[in-house]
């Protein structure tokens, strides 16, 4: 996970504002990751062809890590919460999570 982690703050402007599995809270601010901090950064300034790769990496794992807690969200709802920079719709958001379950499983 920790080469993860350094993917993910390179993809990343230089904030320390990174979630940590089980409970996919912002080490830095405690918020669900990814936390209002990083969101409010501009989408023009995240370098996406970086960060798509490693969120999508990471999402089947908090997509398990998330989904089994009481009052837990459903994967769709994971899936446009760790792609926030990104304008999905609930159907597109479903499919992935659904390649995302297949991935795992895989």
């Amino acid at each position: 996970m920790s080469q993860d982690r350094h993917h993910l703050a390179g993809a990343l402007p230089a904030t320390g504002h990174l979630g940590r599995s089980p409970t996919w809270d912002c080490e830095c601010c405690g918020e669900p990751w990814p936390c209002p901090p990083l969101r409010a950064i501009p989408t023009d300034r995240l370098d996406r062809s970086t960060l798509l790769p490693v969120v999508s990496y990471l999402m089947p794992t908090a997509i398990r890590d998330l989904r089994g807690r009481p009052e837990g969200p459903e994967p769709p709802e994971i899936v446009k919460r760790f792609l926030w920079f990104l304008p999905l719709r609930d159907a597109e958001a479903r499919a992935i999570a659904l390649r995302m379950r297949c991935l795992r499983r895989c």
